[in-house]
C-alpha cells in the first residue's frame, strides 16, 4: 500500500487506542487497508532499509539467514525511526522535557542521544504491528525494533509452512541476524532490553539463559512458559506426541479451528487493530507435531528452573478465560494462556522477576483496551524507576 493511502485512511479510521468496540462487526466509515498489503514483502539488499506497511516512520530490512532443514529461510528487522525526530528521541510534546534532562534548553534542540535499544519479539501465529508500544518506548529515549521471525509476518514468504521449526534453538540465527543489524544501524549501547509476548517470552528467556550478558532486562508480556493446565497435562501430551513428532515431525495435528482470539484483536472482529489477513490469519498457522514438542521442550526447561541474572518484569492479565468460542469476557481477561500456572513458572526463571497483574487486559496485554494498556505501561514505568538506570 501507498503511504498516501494510509494517510487518507487515517482520516476516517479511529486510531488503536479507542475503546473496544462491544458490536459485532466495524463501524460503518470504517475502511479495511489491509487489501492494500502485499501478501508477501521483497527482500531488501544488505544493509537497505525499506518502507513498512506500518506507515512512514517503519522501515524494514532482510536478514540472511543459514538455510535450515527445509531450505532458505530469512528474519526481518523492523525499526521505528520518527520523521519528526530522525532518530530515538521524544514526540514533539515531550521535547521539553528531554531538552531539561539534557540541560540544552531552547527551541530546536537535538534530542539526547538514545539511552538503549528495545528489541521485541512476537508470538505464535504474528508479527509486529503495535504501533503504540514503539512510539510508548521512543518517547522514553530507546530506539525501537522489532524481528519478525523465521516463516512469521514479513519473512514468510509463498509455500512456507508458517511458523515451523522443529526446535526453538534454531531462533539463535535470527536474534543473532537482528542484534548484529540493529548495531550497525544504532551503535552499541548499555540498555538492552528485550521485549516478548506468549511464544516470543519462551523464545527470549531461553535465548537469555544461553547468551548471558546481552540483553540486560526482559518484559515479558504473557510469556507461554508452561501449557494450558499444568505440568502433568504436559507430561501426559509429551508420551503422545513425541512418537508422532519423531516420525513425521511436520503433521497437522488436528486441532479445533477457532477464532476467538483474532476476534479479540482484529478490528474486523471485535478488537481495534488493522492485522494482515497472511501474517496474522483469522484461524491460527496449522499446528505441527515437530513445533508443538519444540515448544514443549522448552517448558519443560523452564519448569526445571533457569538462572537469569537480569531484571524481568512479568506482565498478564488478572484472570485467564478460555472457550471454544468469543463471548465478551475474552476482551477482558486472557483467551489463551493460564495465567496463574505462567506467574508460578515465572518466579523460577531468574534472581529478579517482578510480576504485574493487570485487571481487563487481554493476552497480548500492549492490544487491550485504552485502561488496562495504560497500567502495562504504567507498570513498566515504575519497574524502570529501580531497574533501568534509575529512570
Amino acid at each position: 500500500m501507498t503511504f498516501e493511502f494510509r494517510q487518507r485512511l487515517a482520516k476516517t479510521t479511529p486510531k488503536p487506542d479507542s475503546p473496544l468496540d462491544s458490536g459485532s462487526s466495524p463501524p460503518e466509515e470504517y475502511r479495511d487497508p489491509s487489501g492494500d498489503w502485499p501478501s508477501f514483502l521483497p527482500d531488501s539488499e544488505e544493509g537497505q532499509w525499506l518502507p513498512d506497511i506500518l506507515g512512514p516512520d517503519y522501515s524494514y530490512t532482510t536478514l540472511p539467514l543459514p538455510p535450515d532443514e527445509d531450505g532458505d529461510v530469512r528474519a526481518t528487522l523492523v525499526r521505528y525511526r520518527p520523521a519528526s525526530t530522525g532518530a530515538a528521541g521524544p514526540t514533539p510534546a515531550r521535547a521539553g522535557f528531554w531538552r531539561r534532562l539534557a540541560g540544552r534548553p531552547g527551541p530546536g534542540a537535538e534530542p539526547p542521544r538514545a539511552r538503549g535499544f528495545v528489541l521485541y519479539l512476537h508470538g505464535w501465529s504474528d508479527y509486529y504491528y503495535n504501533t503504540a508500544l514503539a512510539e510508548y518506548w521512543n518517547a522514553r529515549g530507546y530506539h525501537f525494533y522489532a524481528v519478525d521471525l523465521r516463516r512469521y509476518g514479513r519473512s514468510l514468504r509463498a509455500g512456507e509452512a508458517p511458523g515451523y521449526v522443529s526446535d526453538l534453538t534454531d531462533y539463535d540465527a535470527d536474534l543473532k541476524a537482528a542484534l548484529d543489524a540493529l548495531a550497525a544501524d544504532a551503535g552499541e549501547f548499555d540498555e538492552r532490553i528485550c521485549v516478548a509476548h506468549s511464544t516470543g517470552g519462551l523464545i527470549a528467556t531461553l535465548w537469555a539463559e544461553r547468551h548471558p550478558g546481552i540483553f540486560t532486562a526482559l518484559v515479558l508480556n504473557s510469556p507461554w512458559l508452561e501449557l494450558q493446565g499444568s505440568h502433568l497435562v504436559r507430561y501426559a501430551a509429551t508420551g503422545v506426541l513425541d512418537p508422532v513428532a519423531r516420525l513425521r515431525p511436520k503433521a497437522k495435528l488436528r486441532l479445533p479451528e477457532a477464532d476467538q482470539y483474532w476476534q479479540t484483536l482484529s478490528r474486523l472482529g471485535h478488537g481495534t487493530w488493522d492485522l494482515h489477513p497472511v501474517w496474522r490469519p483469522q484461524i491460527s498457522f496449522p499446528v505441527t507435531a515437530g513445533w508443538l514438542r519444540a515448544v514443549m521442550a522448552g517448558h519443560a526447561k523452564v519448569a526445571h528452573g533457569l538462572n537469569l541474572r537480569i531484571p524481568v518484569l512479568v506482565l498478564t492479565s488478572a484472570r485467564t478465560h478460555l472457550s471454544p468460542v468469543f463471548d465478551q469476557q475474552m476482551l477482558f481477561n486472557d483467551a489463551v494462556i493460564e495465567v496463574e500456572v505462567v506467574r508460578e513458572r515465572s518466579l523460577g526463571i531468574g534472581t529478579e522477576v517482578t510480576n504485574a497483574k493487570l485487571i481487563g487486559a487481554m493476552h497480548d496485554v500492549f492490544t487491550s483496551g485504552p485502561e488496562p494498556r495504560a497500567a502495562a505501561f504504567a507498570a513498566i514505568d515504575r519497574w524502570s524507576t529501580g531497574y533501568l538506570n534509575g529512570k
